[in-house]
């Protein structure tokens, strides 16, 4: 199980080297607030629709390897065009392009992974580990380069990063799950599913905070005068903070059961949204970011194990895509559009303290779906 860690360390070492400072780079281009919402909102926007069609083309015609490598290989090529480019009119079209390709790759390696592991699924936490391994050594270096050469040092390290784990990905023995009977009543089936529909409708309404944070957190510290070098070591100590939770992630879902993790985690977001909203000095995030490991890893490792359990055979792809379009999808576009407005026209604290308020609606609602399936 050395590659599926390798895997998942070069995806999210390539993450780390762009995604959190492309709100930064909007920024350079001139891009307001509200204009930086609409971009970050794009990615889930495409992803709400992408992940699942991956997911099922993969499923459907059991080619999930070669639709992976092709995935991954145009977010490559695209985030190569999009260094080059300037301007709303020109950065729209690559930045749907770059989330259509990106969109499935987690979901497909997560299933990947799931198969692998076989009866001992409650082990995803262990391997995903590697991801948080490469998010946080990869952070710190990514904002102390940005600081010195410029944007172009994210845009080239993530795609060698990204190429690094193509190469891992193609070697994963990634096998043919059949499944039995038709494929669209393996998505009926699904879809039809009562807790899951509820575990994701707590995701998308309580993770708004989480997205809020993902989209603007490093617009916020700017305005503080925060650097690049604390932007990346505020990265660092969030990948801190995930490494116990996936590594206990299985006795944690054993001990709690789904529900409560994901209350939990959305606990979490609601005191990093209210916490990050009373900030002054960039320096006090760091404390705050040490609640993101429950925030948004329990909730992740919730997710994939639900997923992967209730997916009927030869559906793990499109079940993991359906979840990854909900959190990184739907939730994710909200939260950046939303974010964005309330950035520009109340200021960045009401736009976390909303994301916190929204993170206590969603236990709320998990609350009341909880009573009403155990009375049932």
């Amino acid at each position: 199980m050395i590659r599926p860690k390798a895997a998942y360390f070069f995806y999210f070492a390539a993450g780390a080297c762009l995604l959190p400072f492309l709100a930064l780079y909007y920024a350079q281009n001139g891009m307001s607030a509200s204009q930086i919402g609409l971009l970050s909102g794009l990615l889930p926007l495409v992803t709400l629709v992408s992940a699942p069609l991956w997911g099922g083309l993969a499923d459907a015609t059991q080619r999930h390897r070669p639709v992976l490598l092709l995935a991954m290989a145009g977010s490559i090529v695209v985030v190569v065009a999009l260094s080059q480019t300037s301007g709303l009119r020109w950065l729209i079209p690559l930045v749907i392009l770059n989330a259509f390709f990106l969109a499935p790759v987690i979901p497909l390696v997560d299933n990947t992974v799931l198969t692998m592991l076989g009866d001992r699924k409650s082990l995803y936490g262990r391997q995903r580990i590697g991801g948080a391994f490469g998010w946080g050594l990869m952070a710190p270096v990514a904002g102390w380069l940005i600081d010195r050469a410029g944007m172009s040092a994210a845009f080239g390290g993530y795609a060698l990063l990204m190429l690094g784990c193509l190469v891992t990905v193609a070697g994963l023995p990634i096998e043919r799950a059949g499944g039995r009977g038709s494929y669209w009543r393996g998505v009926a089936a699904l879809l039809r599913n009562g807790p899951w529909v509820i575990f994701l409708a707590s995701i998308l309404i309580g993770g708004l905070a989480l997205s809020i944070e993902m989209s603007f957190l490093f617009l916020y510290m700017e305005q503080l005068g925060a650097s690049k070098t604390l932007m990346g070591i505020t990265l660092a100590v969030s990948t801190v903070s995930e490494l116990p939770v996936w590594f206990f992630a299985d006795r944690l879902i054993e001990r709690l059961g789904t529900r409560k993790v994901l209350a939990l985690s959305l606990l979490a977001c609601a005191v990093q949204g209210f916490g990050y909203s009373l900030m002054t000095n960039p320096l006090v995030v760091l404390p705050i970011q040490l609640l993101h490991g429950l925030a948004f890893s329990a909730s992740w490792a919730a997710g994939v194990a639900l997923s992967g359990e209730i997916a009927p055979k030869g559906m793990g792809a499109t079940a993991q895509g359906v979840f990854g379009a909900v959190s990184w999808g739907v939730r994710a576009m909200l939260g950046s559009v939303l974010g964005g407005l309330l950035f520009e026209y109340f200021g960045p604290a009401a736009a976390f303290r909303w994301g916190g308020v929204a993170a206590l609606v969603g236990i709320g609602f998990l609350w009341v779906a909880s009573r009403r399936t155990e009375a049932r």
